[in-house]
């Protein structure tokens, strides 16, 4: 038991390590605090993320904290994910082809009393990661130079969390976490004949926290039906952060320039006993109450409004077993699909950004043998296409492979 326990905080404290390499190629990511991770795990990755209904005992569900009331007494879970990704840039005539490879989280739940249920883990929160050049002409000149633009960083976030069967029905929860990493962008000119080279250099280094909160309604129906009912709630708050501006050698600041939004999510799922599990999410993020440092027309760093818009987010998905008593492999396979749709959080020269469109498919494959029958490997491929009006679109194709571990570590043996 012990030794199963330090080889499973060893392997999340390894995770922890390597979490920083996460990334994006995209140079969507220059803007706000960069593209927003994917905080899903592997089952519901299949299904294109949909999972605030989500309440089962062998899964950690961190999009929906109260979920972690349904954990088993008996378990103890590990999970663990990565993936990889090709991306397709196209921009008129001009087509670049990308690739990345992520460790995309580590999480753990266990139950710690009979109606409360533990997790905790490791998430990405958000990406930065770019590296293009421009040519642009001199005004009232037939001159050009080249602009360099390049950024990296992002958003990471460690989190514990509970989750409380109030009575039968209704169950709550809580995520709190630790928020960390630092953004960075540099734009840079070459110099010529007519101007000098020119550099400006946006900066920050985020130290916070963040707190989301969430509720299920698990009501039967029937003798194999169910339905859940779930919502989250995450609180927005200033991250504490200075906005660094450097133009050339000359730094300006901007105190406590970084927010998060208040956010809403409500899901709806339905269970057809161990085989059949449906689950549709619509969420917001109030980023257009929100204002955004930015350099104004007198040059000066300062906050401003009017840069960043509310986020909506449209995700469903099934799950489908064909018979998960069957002593038969692949009928006891899950099989997944899912779809969705995401407005931009961010506006570019005024304008929209780029609207998100994904469809996703997948499988959960039990894995067994002589001491562990409940541990589930889970594979999914997704597809994103990125676009906006006379914008440089995006088409990505997505691997992710998530590995739980799921094993009676609390059962007491008996020796006859």
């Amino acid at each position: 038991m012990n030794k199963r326990i330090f080889c499973g905080f060893l392997a999340f404290s390894l995770a922890l390590s390597l979490f920083a390499q996460n990334g994006t190629m995209s140079p969507y990511s220059q803007y706000g605090i960069g593209l927003l991770a994917d905080r899903t795990s592997g089952f519901s990755r299949g299904m294109n993320g949909a999972a605030l209904g989500l309440r089962q005992g062998n899964i950690v569900n961190t999009l929906n904290p109260a979920s972690y009331s349904a954990i088993d007494s008996l378990t103890m879970i590990f999970d663990l994910g990565v993936s990889g990704q090709a991306t397709r840039f196209t921009e008129g005539a001009t087509k670049v082809s990308a690739k990345t490879a992520n460790l995309d989280y580590a999480v753990g739940s266990f139950r710690l009393l009979p109606k409360l249920g533990m997790a905790f883990g490791i998430l990405p929160f958000s990406n930065i990661g770019y590296k293009y050049t421009i040519k642009e002409t001199i005004a009232n000149s037939s001159t050009t130079t080249s602009v360099n633009y390049e950024g990296s960083g992002g958003l990471h976030q460690v989190f514990i969390g509970a989750g409380w069967r109030v009575f039968k029905p209704l169950s709550i929860g809580v995520n709190a976490s630790f928020i960390w990493g630092n953004l960075t962008r540099t734009i840079a000119s070459t110099a010529t004949t007519d101007v000098k080279s020119m550099s400006r250099t946006y900066s920050s280094n985020i130290n916070s926290y963040g707190l989301e909160f969430g509720l299920q309604w698990h009501q039967p129906l029937g003798a194999k039906d169910r339905l859940t009912l779930g919502a989250t709630f995450g609180l927005g708050h200033k991250l504490g952060a200075d906005a660094v501006c450097k133009v050339d050698t000359f730094p300006q600041t901007v105190s406590n320039g970084y927010a998060l939004p208040m956010s809403y999510a409500a899901g709806l799922a339905w269970n057809h006993g161990q085989s059949l599990f449906i689950d549709a999410d619509v969420s917001l993020q109030k980023w257009g109450k929100l204002d955004y440092p930015a350099l104004n027309d007198n040059g000066k760093y300062v906050m401003q409004n009017g840069l960043l818009k509310d986020r909506y987010q449209v995700r469903a998905g099934v799950d489908f077993v064909p018979n998960p008593m069957s002593p038969k492999f692949f009928q006891r396979v899950h099989y997944r699909i899912g779809g969705g749709f995401t407005t931009p959080y961010y506006k570019i020269n005024n304008a929209n950004g780029p609207k998100e469109f994904s469809l996703s498919a997948g499988f959960g494959f039990p894995l067994q043998n002589s001491y562990n029958n409940r541990s589930v490997l889970n594979i999914s491929a997704q597809w994103v296409r990125t676009s906006a009006v006379d914008k440089i679109k995006e088409n990505t194709f997505r691997i992710n492979i998530g590995l739980t571990f799921n094993e009676r570590w609390f059962a007491k043996w008996r020796i006859d």
